[in-house]
């Protein structure tokens, strides 16, 4: 027992003396600190947001007629949203689950982008339920909205 105790702490040794040393990472070239502070970006290149997750709501039971009148309603709040620069990425889940889609919001509290999202007539009409939280994400997704606009042929 003693051999195999005494075995076992030799290999344990050579495994830990073995591990490779790497040299402290250097600071990141190509920082562009006049972006990071347009950005509001920390040290990380980080910043927080609010995500919203929009889950199928208690009304199931609309007409086809009135469902295609608030979907309207809710992409054209999303544009809205988008334009005075409070919604930075909007966007439905492809999968048939309650999860139905995602917002990010450009906003300081949960308590902003609650109300932000009872603006929204798919809310309003309890199509959807809105569950939000604090998020810290790439302070870059700033950008998507205009970088979005060069490459969509298409709106909704």
């Amino acid at each position: 027992m003693k051999l195999i105790f005494t075995s076992f702490l030799l290999l344990l040794s050579f495994v830990s003396f073995s591990q490779k040393k790497y040299p402290p990472r250097k600071p990141h070239s190509i920082y562009d600190s006049t972006l990071a502070k347009k950005l509001k970006a920390d040290d990380y290149g980080m910043r927080k947001y609010v995500i919203c997750f929009l889950k199928t709501g208690p009304n199931k039971s609309l007409s086809a007629d009135s469902s295609k009148k608030i979907q309207s309603a809710h992409l054209n709040n999303i544009k809205h949203l988008a334009a005075q620069g409070k919604l930075v990425v909007a966007g439905p889940f492809l999968d048939a689950t309650e999860l139905e889609g995602i917002f990010i919001f450009n906003v300081a509290t949960v308590e902003e982008a609650q109300a932000l999202t009872n603006t929204d007539p798919a809310v309003k009409a309890g199509v959807l339920i809105m569950e939000l939280h604090p998020w810290y994400g790439s302070a870059a997704l700033i950008e998507v909205p205009p970088i979005h606009a060069k490459i969509q042929k298409k709106s909704f």
